[in-house]
């Protein structure tokens, strides 16, 4: 494990075009059962609006706007069909960016991420390297989605309070944790803001520590490796999945970065109402799959 050095926190990007997918976990990729927060909907952030064409020019144009969170919807007309998801999407090449929904959701499993990035914060704050056990603790929390070791890298890094302090260096906005943390809310925007701070260079992160982190990410077991996967190539992500308690319907989210048309896509879809799993998973792959072939689509006018 490289050694984190203590740097000034460089001011995260916002990101423009937003997105968020949200992942919840059950069993071996679920909440911890520390608390629970009601079922019904959670009050709506305002909507982080998307980027426009990457080549608006600031004078005349004979150029047409393209408006991607206006295409965007209309792919997913026939896949969502009623069902409650918000998706995200950043072409970190061209900018291009669009996001569908607006809502706050459960992170679930997905947290995780936010977890390990605030933990890295921190040993980079103290000039140190990750302890032997925080290590441990960090592997299993990625790559198996471990309950237990979520909640032992929370404690280190300073429970909720602690999360909320660090998701304010990483500029995320509608994030808001809480003691069990599967139930911390966010939105789709948020975590790709999140993820704008894990991959890239203008991030509070050393390149030491987002480089751990996406290797992490990278190296999910193969039972967990679907989501925003299905949109691309070199997925680089962490799903969630949670039965909640009082419907027994599923939240099912994906974030992470694929590879797609030669371009680096970020990723996030957060949904929730499945009546089993297996559905959830499918419309969460077919958003992401409907979100990459926007952001192509602007590629292809290029």
């Amino acid at each position: 494990m490289p050694r984190h050095r203590t740097r000034r926190p460089a001011p995260s990007s916002l990101v423009t075009a937003a997105a968020a997918v949200l992942l919840a976990g059950c069993a071996a990729g679920g909440v911890y059962p520390v608390g629970r927060s009601p079922d019904d909907a959670h009050a709506a952030v305002a909507a982080v609006p998307s980027a426009s064409s990457p080549h608006a020019a600031t004078g005349p144009s004979e150029e047409p706007q393209v408006d991607l969170d206006a295409e965007l919807a209309d792919a997913l007309a026939p896949l969502a069909d009623g069902a409650d998801v918000s998706v995200a999407v950043l072409d970190t090449e061209s900018g291009a960016g669009a996001s569908y929904g607006d809502g706050t959701y459960d992170t679930a499993s997905i947290v995780k991420v936010d977890i390990l990035a605030a933990l890295l914060l921190l040993a980079q704050d103290e000039d140190r390297e990750l302890s032997g056990a925080e290590q441990a603790y960090a592997e299993a929390m990625i790559r198996r989605s471990d309950n237990t070791s979520a909640t032992e890298l929370l404690k280190v890094v300073g429970g909720e309070d602690g999360l909320d302090a660090a998701n304010e260096r990483l500029g995320l906005t509608g994030t808001q944790a809480v003691h069990a943390w599967g139930l911390t809310q966010t939105t789709a925007a948020d975590q790709v803001r999140l993820l704008r701070a894990v991959t890239g260079a203008d991030s509070a992160l050393s390149a030491d520590s987002r480089a751990y982190l996406t290797g992490l990410m990278g190296q999910v077991e193969a039972d967990q490796r679907w989501g925003v996967s299905a949109a691309g190539t070199g997925a680089v992500l962490k799903n969630g999945w949670m039965p909640r308690t009082t419907t027994g319907l599923w939240d099912i989210n994906s974030i992470g970065s694929v590879e797609s048309g030669g371009h680096t896509l970020l990723l996030a879809v957060l949904s929730r109402g499945h009546a089993t799993k297996e559905a959830g998973i499918a419309l969460v792959e077919s958003v992401a799959e409907a979100a990459a072939g926007v952001t192509g689509a602007v590629a292809g006018r290029d």
